[in-house]
């Protein structure tokens, strides 16, 4: 259940970081918000991962998985976006 929310969370900062990148630039904005969020997602999902293996208990083997989803599944999102946004 915690990797849903961190993946919606995810999910919500794309959205963010779209809609402010779009503002500033509506024409390629959302490839800029896209590259944006990418930076900004790896800091959060690592974030998570620190967590789980320094608070939850998890080790390392453990939690790298659960990164790559984690991270993986937002930023595909964001790269799709940013490859189709700036066509």
């Amino acid at each position: 259940m915690h990797t849903a929310k961190v993946i919606a969370l995810g999910f919500g900062l794309l959205a963010v970081c779209l809609f402010l990148g779009h503002a500033m630039d509506p024409k390629f904005g959302f490839g800029f918000g896209a590259k944006v969020f990418l930076a900004l997602w790896l800091f959060g999902a690592g974030f998570n991962m620190w967590y789980g293996v320094r608070r939850a208990g998890y080790g390392v083997r453990e939690e790298a998985p659960v990164f790559l989803v984690v991270y993986g599944i937002p930023a595909v999102a964001a790269v799709l976006v940013w490859w189709f946004g700036e066509r």
